[in-house]
């Protein structure tokens, strides 16, 4: 369960999982991340409740966006997100939990097309919008 303390006592973990993936999304948008979806999980995998997939134009402003989210994870809820594939940063994930974060350089999101393999096909395909 979250840090969040939720302000009543209506399904507190829908409160907290809501709140965590409204500051991945915002963190997210400050940062300039490309072509964001959220895919819910929710009945689909135990894993979590969101999958959330973004783009950074390079290693550099991926491996940027990564930190910085993870920062602000621990900031505002008290939970330490881990954090894989820093040092090459064409791909990273971010797992704080409820909220699994996926961010690629285009070509390497093209590549692995994970938005297909969750059954979400609709979604564009980073470097072809």
């Amino acid at each position: 369960m979250s840090n969040l303390a939720p302000a009543n006592d209506i399904a507190p973990g829908a409160q907290s999982v809501a709140a965590l993936h409204a500051l991945v999304m915002q963190s997210l948008d400050d940062d300039q991340a490309q072509e964001t979806i959220s895919i819910p999980l929710e009945g689909k995998s135990s894993i979590a409740d969101y999958m959330v997939i973004a783009s950074g134009r390079s290693s550099r402003q991926v491996a940027a966006i990564a930190q910085h989210l993870a920062e602000r994870i621990k900031k505002e809820t008290g939970r330490s997100a881990r954090v894989e594939g820093l040092p090459v940063a064409d791909w990273v994930l971010i797992d704080a939990g409820d909220v699994i974060v996926h961010l690629f350089k285009p070509e390497v999101r093209s590549f692995y097309n994970l938005e297909r393999m969750w059954g979400f096909v609709d979604a564009p395909v980073a470097g072809n919008a």
